[in-house]
Protein backbone atom coordinates (compact mmCIF):
# COMPACT_ATOMS: atom_id res chain seq x y z
CA UNK A 1 0.00 0.00 0.00
CA UNK A 2 1.05 3.80 -0.46
CA UNK A 3 2.70 5.68 2.05
CA UNK A 4 -0.16 8.11 3.49
CA UNK A 5 1.28 11.60 2.00
CA UNK A 6 -1.26 14.52 1.73
CA UNK A 7 -1.43 17.29 -1.22
CA UNK A 8 0.83 19.65 0.95
CA UNK A 9 3.54 16.60 0.72
CA UNK A 10 3.37 15.71 4.67
CA UNK A 11 4.27 11.81 5.74
CA UNK A 12 1.46 10.63 8.37
CA UNK A 13 2.77 7.59 9.96
CA UNK A 14 0.76 9.12 13.83
CA UNK A 15 -1.79 7.74 14.82
CA UNK A 16 -3.88 9.19 17.89
CA UNK A 17 -7.16 6.83 19.28
CA UNK A 18 -9.21 7.72 21.39
CA UNK A 19 -10.79 5.05 23.82
CA UNK A 20 -13.54 7.04 25.35
CA UNK A 21 -15.21 10.32 25.91
CA UNK A 22 -15.68 9.95 29.52
CA UNK A 23 -13.91 11.71 32.14
CA UNK A 24 -13.71 11.41 36.04
CA UNK A 25 -12.52 15.03 36.23
CA UNK A 26 -13.90 18.35 35.18
CA UNK A 27 -11.60 20.73 34.44
CA UNK A 28 -13.09 24.16 33.70
CA UNK A 29 -11.11 24.85 30.31
CA UNK A 30 -12.49 21.60 28.43
CA UNK A 31 -16.06 20.12 30.62
CA UNK A 32 -18.90 21.52 32.41
CA UNK A 33 -19.58 20.41 35.77
CA UNK A 34 -22.37 18.70 34.89
CA UNK A 35 -21.09 17.22 31.67
CA UNK A 36 -23.44 14.33 30.22
CA UNK A 37 -23.81 13.88 26.38
CA UNK A 38 -21.39 10.99 26.41
CA UNK A 39 -21.66 8.38 23.40
CA UNK A 40 -23.92 5.43 24.15
CA UNK A 41 -21.36 2.56 25.02
CA UNK A 42 -22.66 0.78 22.04
CA UNK A 43 -21.45 3.43 19.64
CA UNK A 44 -17.95 3.21 21.07
CA UNK A 45 -15.50 1.34 19.11
CA UNK A 46 -15.16 -2.14 20.43
CA UNK A 47 -11.17 -3.03 20.94
CA UNK A 48 -11.49 -5.52 18.30
CA UNK A 49 -12.77 -2.66 15.99
CA UNK A 50 -9.55 -0.53 17.19
CA UNK A 51 -7.12 -3.73 16.60
CA UNK A 52 -8.44 -4.24 13.05
CA UNK A 53 -8.36 -0.23 12.24
CA UNK A 54 -4.72 -0.18 13.05
CA UNK A 55 -3.61 -3.00 11.66
CA UNK A 56 -4.71 -1.38 8.66
CA UNK A 57 -2.96 1.90 9.46
CA UNK A 58 0.20 -0.15 10.48
CA UNK A 59 -0.34 -1.55 6.55
CA UNK A 60 -0.02 1.68 5.03
CA UNK A 61 2.62 3.17 7.23
CA UNK A 62 1.48 4.25 10.05
CA UNK A 63 4.07 2.89 13.24
CA UNK A 64 3.35 5.69 16.18
CA UNK A 65 0.01 4.86 18.58
CA UNK A 66 -1.30 6.72 21.45
CA UNK A 67 -4.14 6.14 23.56
CA UNK A 68 -6.18 9.25 24.89
CA UNK A 69 -9.42 10.06 25.60
CA UNK A 70 -11.72 11.70 27.99
CA UNK A 71 -10.07 9.55 30.16
CA UNK A 72 -8.79 6.42 28.78
CA UNK A 73 -8.18 4.98 32.12
CA UNK A 74 -11.91 4.60 32.46
CA UNK A 75 -11.94 1.91 29.70
CA UNK A 76 -12.70 -1.27 31.39
CA UNK A 77 -9.45 -3.71 30.74
CA UNK A 78 -7.61 -1.05 28.70
CA UNK A 79 -4.40 -3.36 29.75
CA UNK A 80 -6.23 -5.72 26.90
CA UNK A 81 -6.20 -3.30 24.45
CA UNK A 82 -2.49 -2.48 24.73
CA UNK A 83 -1.15 -5.79 24.30
CA UNK A 84 -3.12 -6.23 21.30
CA UNK A 85 -1.85 -3.23 19.61
CA UNK A 86 2.17 -3.70 20.70
CA UNK A 87 1.60 -6.88 19.32
CA UNK A 88 0.67 -5.67 15.56
CA UNK A 89 3.54 -5.58 13.26
CA UNK A 90 5.16 -2.83 12.10
CA UNK A 91 3.72 -0.22 15.39
CA UNK A 92 7.22 0.52 17.10
CA UNK A 93 6.00 3.05 19.66
CA UNK A 94 2.50 3.03 21.95
CA UNK A 95 1.83 5.98 24.60
CA UNK A 96 -0.68 7.08 26.41
CA UNK A 97 -1.90 10.16 27.86
CA UNK A 98 -3.94 10.63 31.14
CA UNK A 99 -5.16 12.86 33.72
CA UNK A 100 -3.29 10.25 36.21
CA UNK A 101 -5.93 9.81 38.89
CA UNK A 102 -6.70 5.90 38.09
CA UNK A 103 -2.78 5.16 37.60
CA UNK A 104 -1.16 4.21 40.59
CA UNK A 105 -3.84 1.09 40.88
CA UNK A 106 -3.35 0.70 36.65
CA UNK A 107 0.25 0.96 36.10
CA UNK A 108 1.42 -2.69 37.10
CA UNK A 109 -1.06 -4.19 34.61
CA UNK A 110 -0.01 -1.21 31.56
CA UNK A 111 3.61 -1.72 32.06
CA UNK A 112 3.48 -5.62 31.80
CA UNK A 113 0.98 -5.35 28.81
CA UNK A 114 3.73 -3.59 26.62
CA UNK A 115 3.30 0.67 27.45
CA UNK A 116 6.11 2.21 28.57
CA UNK A 117 5.63 5.80 27.45
CA UNK A 118 3.02 8.21 29.26
CA UNK A 119 1.76 11.72 29.32
CA UNK A 120 0.19 12.83 32.81
CA UNK A 121 -2.07 16.08 32.61
CA UNK A 122 -1.20 17.85 35.80
CA UNK A 123 -1.49 21.77 35.58
CA UNK A 124 -0.60 22.51 39.54
CA UNK A 125 1.06 21.52 42.22
CA UNK A 126 -1.37 23.35 44.41
CA UNK A 127 -4.22 21.53 45.33
CA UNK A 128 -6.17 24.28 45.94
CA UNK A 129 -5.36 25.58 42.84
CA UNK A 130 -5.59 21.93 41.31
CA UNK A 131 -9.29 21.82 42.97
CA UNK A 132 -10.13 25.17 41.43
CA UNK A 133 -9.07 23.88 37.75
CA UNK A 134 -10.65 20.27 38.05
CA UNK A 135 -13.39 20.67 40.23
CA UNK A 136 -11.78 17.76 42.26
CA UNK A 137 -9.67 16.71 44.83
CA UNK A 138 -7.37 13.96 43.81
CA UNK A 139 -4.68 15.92 43.49
CA UNK A 140 -2.68 13.47 45.76
CA UNK A 141 -3.62 10.56 43.57
CA UNK A 142 -1.85 11.93 40.90
CA UNK A 143 0.78 12.70 42.34
CA UNK A 144 1.26 9.18 43.63
CA UNK A 145 0.52 8.00 39.61
CA UNK A 146 3.63 9.77 38.89
CA UNK A 147 6.10 8.44 41.08
CA UNK A 148 4.38 4.89 40.59
CA UNK A 149 5.32 5.10 36.84
CA UNK A 150 8.92 5.90 37.67
CA UNK A 151 9.11 3.39 39.93
CA UNK A 152 7.69 0.45 37.47
CA UNK A 153 10.38 2.27 35.21
CA UNK A 154 8.08 3.99 32.92
CA UNK A 155 10.38 6.71 30.04
CA UNK A 156 9.75 8.98 29.25
CA UNK A 157 7.24 9.99 32.00
CA UNK A 158 6.06 13.47 30.92
CA UNK A 159 3.72 15.97 32.74
CA UNK A 160 1.03 18.37 30.16
CA UNK A 161 0.18 21.51 32.31
CA UNK A 162 -2.45 23.91 30.35
CA UNK A 163 -1.18 27.53 30.22
CA UNK A 164 -4.39 29.87 30.92
CA UNK A 165 -3.24 33.22 31.34
CA UNK A 166 -3.93 35.08 34.90
CA UNK A 167 -4.22 31.53 36.27
CA UNK A 168 -1.38 29.03 36.23
CA UNK A 169 1.32 31.73 36.56
CA UNK A 170 2.62 31.11 39.78
CA UNK A 171 2.55 27.08 38.81
CA UNK A 172 5.03 27.55 36.25
CA UNK A 173 8.18 27.30 38.02
CA UNK A 174 7.45 24.74 40.85
CA UNK A 175 6.29 22.03 37.97
CA UNK A 176 9.82 22.48 36.06
CA UNK A 177 11.53 22.39 39.48
CA UNK A 178 9.49 19.16 40.05
CA UNK A 179 10.26 17.97 36.81
CA UNK A 180 13.87 18.78 37.25
CA UNK A 181 13.95 16.55 40.62
CA UNK A 182 12.26 13.28 39.56
CA UNK A 183 13.63 13.51 35.56
CA UNK A 184 9.96 14.34 34.43
CA UNK A 185 10.02 16.35 31.07
CA UNK A 186 7.00 19.42 31.86
CA UNK A 187 5.26 20.29 28.84
CA UNK A 188 3.28 23.55 28.70
CA UNK A 189 0.41 23.55 25.85
CA UNK A 190 -0.67 26.72 25.44
CA UNK A 191 -4.50 27.17 25.62
CA UNK A 192 -6.19 26.04 22.97
CA UNK A 193 -10.09 26.58 21.20
CA UNK A 194 -10.96 23.50 22.01
CA UNK A 195 -13.72 23.95 25.18
CA UNK A 196 -17.46 22.73 25.35
CA UNK A 197 -18.45 26.48 27.18
CA UNK A 198 -16.90 28.76 24.09
CA UNK A 199 -14.95 29.82 27.26
CA UNK A 200 -11.52 30.38 24.71
CA UNK A 201 -9.92 34.22 24.53
CA UNK A 202 -6.86 34.62 22.61
CA UNK A 203 -5.98 37.41 25.85
CA UNK A 204 -6.04 34.19 27.93
CA UNK A 205 -3.92 32.18 26.38
CA UNK A 206 -0.63 32.26 28.40
CA UNK A 207 2.16 32.08 25.56
CA UNK A 208 5.15 30.14 24.88
CA UNK A 209 7.87 33.00 24.97
CA UNK A 210 6.25 34.38 28.09
CA UNK A 211 6.38 30.89 30.54
CA UNK A 212 9.70 30.56 28.76
CA UNK A 213 10.86 34.45 30.29
CA UNK A 214 9.46 33.54 33.49
CA UNK A 215 11.39 29.86 33.72
CA UNK A 216 14.67 31.69 32.90
CA UNK A 217 14.45 34.40 35.49
CA UNK A 218 12.81 31.50 38.22
CA UNK A 219 15.41 28.71 37.70
CA UNK A 220 18.03 29.59 34.95
CA UNK A 221 18.96 29.25 31.56
CA UNK A 222 17.54 27.55 28.56
CA UNK A 223 18.76 26.56 25.70
CA UNK A 224 17.06 24.93 22.79
CA UNK A 225 17.73 20.98 22.24
CA UNK A 226 19.22 20.82 18.93
CA UNK A 227 18.08 18.41 16.31
CA UNK A 228 14.49 18.12 16.67
CA UNK A 229 12.49 16.08 14.90
CA UNK A 230 10.35 18.95 12.82
CA UNK A 231 7.42 16.68 13.15
CA UNK A 232 7.21 16.88 16.91
CA UNK A 233 4.16 18.89 18.31
CA UNK A 234 6.44 20.04 20.98
CA UNK A 235 9.58 22.82 20.86
CA UNK A 236 11.86 21.35 23.56
CA UNK A 237 15.17 23.05 25.62
CA UNK A 238 17.19 22.27 28.19
CA UNK A 239 18.29 24.14 31.30
CA UNK A 240 21.80 25.18 30.54
CA UNK A 241 22.88 23.47 34.36
CA UNK A 242 22.21 19.98 32.37
CA UNK A 243 19.59 19.17 34.87
CA UNK A 244 16.06 19.10 33.05
CA UNK A 245 14.20 20.13 29.82
CA UNK A 246 10.96 21.24 29.45
CA UNK A 247 9.00 21.45 26.17
CA UNK A 248 6.46 23.75 24.80
CA UNK A 249 3.39 22.54 22.47
CA UNK A 250 2.32 26.60 21.45
CA UNK A 251 -0.55 25.93 18.65
CA UNK A 252 -1.42 29.46 19.06
CA UNK A 253 2.05 31.10 18.73
CA UNK A 254 3.94 29.29 17.26
CA UNK A 255 1.66 26.47 14.69
CA UNK A 256 3.49 23.15 13.73
CA UNK A 257 0.41 22.42 11.16
CA UNK A 258 3.29 22.82 8.38
CA UNK A 259 4.96 19.38 9.68
CA UNK A 260 2.16 17.64 10.97
CA UNK A 261 2.31 13.71 10.83
CA UNK A 262 -1.02 12.59 12.65
CA UNK A 263 -4.27 11.34 12.33
CA UNK A 264 -7.11 11.13 14.79
CA UNK A 265 -9.62 8.08 15.33
CA UNK A 266 -12.09 9.42 17.72
CA UNK A 267 -13.79 6.66 21.00
CA UNK A 268 -16.88 6.67 18.31
CA UNK A 269 -15.01 5.65 15.33
CA UNK A 270 -14.73 8.75 13.22
CA UNK A 271 -11.24 9.71 11.49
CA UNK A 272 -9.86 13.29 11.64
CA UNK A 273 -6.79 14.46 9.85
CA UNK A 274 -6.73 17.55 12.51
CA UNK A 275 -7.43 18.06 16.00
CA UNK A 276 -9.21 21.44 14.99
CA UNK A 277 -10.64 19.74 11.07
CA UNK A 278 -14.51 20.45 10.77
CA UNK A 279 -14.97 17.36 8.97
CA UNK A 280 -14.09 13.70 10.22
CA UNK A 281 -15.08 10.59 8.49
CA UNK A 282 -17.34 7.65 9.66
CA UNK A 283 -14.76 4.29 9.73
CA UNK A 284 -17.07 2.68 12.42
CA UNK A 285 -19.40 2.17 9.37
CA UNK A 286 -16.99 0.03 7.75
CA UNK A 287 -16.17 -1.66 10.59
CA UNK A 288 -19.56 -2.87 10.96
CA UNK A 289 -21.16 -3.66 7.73
CA UNK A 290 -18.40 -6.28 6.24
CA UNK A 291 -16.22 -3.74 4.21
CA UNK A 292 -12.97 -4.82 3.33
CA UNK A 293 -9.36 -3.93 4.63
CA UNK A 294 -9.41 -2.47 1.58
CA UNK A 295 -12.18 -0.39 1.57
CA UNK A 296 -10.58 1.01 5.15
CA UNK A 297 -7.38 1.90 3.17
CA UNK A 298 -8.80 3.99 0.81
CA UNK A 299 -10.65 5.90 3.72
CA UNK A 300 -7.68 6.67 5.70
CA UNK A 301 -6.19 7.38 2.48
CA UNK A 302 -8.57 9.78 1.37
CA UNK A 303 -8.70 11.64 5.05
CA UNK A 304 -5.07 12.11 4.54
CA UNK A 305 -5.56 13.75 0.90
CA UNK A 306 -8.15 15.61 1.95
CA UNK A 307 -5.91 17.63 4.85
CA UNK A 308 -5.90 21.32 5.02
CA UNK A 309 -2.33 23.43 5.23
CA UNK A 310 -3.46 24.31 8.52
CA UNK A 311 -5.98 25.59 11.75
CA UNK A 312 -6.12 29.45 11.33
CA UNK A 313 -6.45 30.49 15.07
CA UNK A 314 -4.90 33.39 14.56
CA UNK A 315 -7.13 35.06 12.02
CA UNK A 316 -10.59 35.96 11.39
CA UNK A 317 -11.65 32.67 9.42
CA UNK A 318 -11.18 30.55 12.29
CA UNK A 319 -13.78 28.30 13.36
CA UNK A 320 -14.13 26.13 16.11
CA UNK A 321 -14.93 22.56 15.60
CA UNK A 322 -17.88 21.11 16.53
CA UNK A 323 -16.79 18.90 19.62
CA UNK A 324 -14.97 19.50 22.32
CA UNK A 325 -11.62 18.25 23.31
CA UNK A 326 -12.82 15.17 25.49
CA UNK A 327 -14.81 14.17 22.45
CA UNK A 328 -11.76 14.03 19.77
CA UNK A 329 -9.27 13.12 21.91
CA UNK A 330 -6.16 14.68 23.31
Amino acid sequence: MPPLVDSFGRLHHNLRISVTDRCNIRCFYCMPEDAKNFQPRSEILTFEEIERFVQVAARLGVDKLRITGGEPLLRKDLPVLIRKLAAIPGIRDLAMTTNGVLLAESAPALYEAGLRRINIHLDTLDRERYRQITRRDDLDRVLEGIERCLALGFHPVKINAVAVKNLVEPDLAPLARFGRQRGVEIRYIEFMPLDSQGLWDRDKVLLMDDILEVLRREIGPLDPIPDQDPRAPATEFRFRDGVGRVGFIASVSKPFCLNCNRIRLTADGHLRYCLFALEERNVKTLLRDGSSDEDIARLIQETVQAKWLGHEINTSRFVPPPRPMYAIGG
